[in-house]
């Protein structure tokens, strides 16, 4: 039986998923929005890497000590801000480009840091939420319920019993999630994995929908300055 994510695990941290790239995703997100000139922030520059912080150090004490479900919603608060925070930033790109207040190199800056913010938080999203979780996914004993279906998991019923062996409890982690969205953003579909569930399809459609709506933004600022 898995342990609900409000027990702590039985595992040894060497079994669990490192959560570190995690943790890493959501501050560099709170670091490219200092990258966003004033007008484009919702409040202060600083003011959404402050709130990553305050969340990421609880929520990386919560992990430690094995409160994994204080640790889930902690992480799920801090990624849904940030993508308020992006969506907002974003709208304002918008808005703020038939008045041309900003200078040509900052409106690129802020569009390179809000298309790098799109890749991250997208990752962070399927990475918490496919499967169960990371939790749910180190528990796992054998295939897992994912919403992408990735190579390795075809691997799985390798007629080759070598490979079947090597990859018989294989999971995604967050690596295999960011991979997944870069490709999202840049090809604006996965390029090695397929979506199986509604959600995750809605999720890789709004995605790219972002990130082409911020090359296009680019490119129309490129033509116009040519």
């Amino acid at each position: 039986m898995r342990p609900s994510m409000g027990e702590k695990t039985t595992l040894s941290r060497e079994e669990m998923e490192p959560r570190w790239p995690a943790y890493v995703a959501i501050l560099a997100d709170g670091l490219l929005c200092l990258a966003l000139p004033h007008q484009l922030s919702v409040g202060p520059r600083w003011f959404l890497l402050a709130i990553v912080v305050a969340l990421t150090i609880p929520m990386f004490i919560a992990h430690h000590k094995g409160h994994f479900n204080v640790n889930r919603v902690l992480t799920l608060i801090a990624i849904a801000i940030i993508t308020l925070g992006m969506i907002t930033s974003l709208a304002l790109l918008i808005a703020s480009l038939p008045k041309h207040t900003e200078p040509p190199e900052t409106l690129l800056r802020s569009a390179c840091a809000l298309w790098i913010t799109n890749v991250l938080v997208f990752s962070l999203w399927y990475w918490r939420l496919d499967a169960g979780g990371p939790l749910a996914r180190d528990h796992a004993r054998g295939p897992i319920n994912s919403s992408f279906l990735f190579p390795q998991m075809l691997l799985q019923d390798s007629a080759d019993p070598e490979v079947r062996a090597r990859y018989a409890n294989w999971s995604p982690q967050f690596l295999d999630y960011l991979f997944l969205a870069f490709n999202t953003s840049t090809a604006f579909s996965p390029t090695d994995s397929a979506i199986l569930s509604r959600g995750a399809k809605a999720a890789t459609m709004l995605q790219s929908l972002i990130s082409l709506t911020i090359i296009a933004l680019l490119a129309a600022r490129a033509v116009n300055i040519l």
